[in-house]
């Protein structure tokens, strides 16, 4: 009888073969290519290694830095230090824009600290940037990608990719999607009483973008101070260990007071992070797709998002506006992602 069905292990060791090449085929397939591009900035620091911890999941590009919550030579230097402590050297980084594109420049050391971040110290980086602008590596990238490729996270102003368009817009072929942390509707602004900080700081950009036809999804205030820290999440963080935990752990203990006692939260936001962990797992996000036009005049609204959430006024829809997210699965995803880092 053994010999008689000998020839069926051979057969299920080439089945489980094929099985483990197929799912790892599909594995390879979901990856995404990503460019984020930041201004780092607390909550950047934060998705940055959320980012850089998940390789199998998200194969980087490269990070572009822009001028926003603090000048471009630190929030470029920021990025280095977000990439050292990952150990993930050899994602390229490339300054982009020192300013926006209109506008006079509005920083966020008030928020941020001098540095972009507190809670941790300072350091120069070891390794430097790549040689060249982020904006001709977005053009360079963008243009040579295969169709609707590549993911761009969008975790500040919206400047660099903005100069990339309007000096090649036969670029928005490369682009799969561009995920922006960025806007306010329910929630109302943190800069203004209507405007979000990232759109507020260059909002021409902004709407560059947005007319561009790109597919875009917005997470803005709405979902991010819902998503908020607590004692029992930080200490969840802590609990791992680990240097990137330490690094965590202090600069959210910093960051956290000046939006709590701004805004009366009971936690601080971690905005950015939402960006990294909707890339990761899109199921902890609910939203649905609106027309939203971005308010580039002067005045009390000047950076509002005008987010029309009951289609009142029947125009296209071109935005994918995200109004929940899963606070505790986010903290979770957080938590599983630094525990891979040193």
């Amino acid at each position: 009888m053994q010999h008689r069905f000998a020839f069926i292990k051979p057969l299920f060791r080439n089945l489980a073969l094929v099985s483990l090449l197929t799912s790892t085929v599909l594995y390879a397939a979901d990856k995404r290519d990503v460019i984020i591009d930041a201004d780092p900035g607390a909550d950047d620091m934060v998705a940055l290694l959320m980012a850089l911890a998940s390789p199998e999941e998200l194969n980087i590009r490269a990070i572009t830095t822009v001028s926003g919550k603090v000048r471009l030579e630190k929030t470029s230097r920021n990025a280095r230090l977000a990439r050292e402590w990952a150990g993930r050297e050899s994602v390229p980084i490339y300054a982009g824009a020192p300013r926006p594109m209109l506008r006079a420049p509005v920083y966020a050391e008030n928020v941020h600290g001098e540095e972009g971040f507190a809670g941790t110290p300072v350091h120069e980086p070891r390794q430097g940037l790549a040689h060249g602008s982020a904006v001709d590596y977005l053009i360079t990238t963008l243009r040579a990608a295969p169709p609707h490729s590549i993911t761009i996270a969008m975790l500040g102003p919206q400047t660099n990719l903005a100069l990339a368009l309007v000096q090649a817009p036969e670029i928005t072929q490369g682009i799969k999607e561009v995920v922006v942390m960025g806007g306010a509707h329910f929630n109302g602004g943190n800069v203004t009483p209507v405007a979000e900080y990232n759109v507020f700081a260059d909002p021409q950009a902004a709407d560059v973008v947005l007319n561009s036809g790109v597919k875009l999804v917005y997470i803005p205030l709405d979902v991010t101070q819902k998503i908020l820290t607590n004692d029992a999440r930080l200490k969840q963080v802590a609990d791992l260990g680990n240097r990137a935990s330490r690094v965590v752990t202090g600069i959210l203990g910093e960051y956290s007071k000046g939006d709590m006692e701004r805004f009366g939260l009971p936690g601080g936001p971690v905005h950015d992070a939402s960006v990294i962990a909707y890339l990761l797992k899109p199921e902890l996000f609910s939203g649905k797709q609106i027309h939203m036009s971005i308010e580039t005049h002067e005045g009390p609204t000047f950076g509002e998002t005008i987010a029309d959430w009951y289609g009142v006024l029947k125009k296209d829809k071109n935005v994918l506006w995200i109004e929940e997210g899963d606070a505790q699965g986010v903290w979770d995803l957080l938590t599983e992602c630094l525990g891979r880092l040193s």
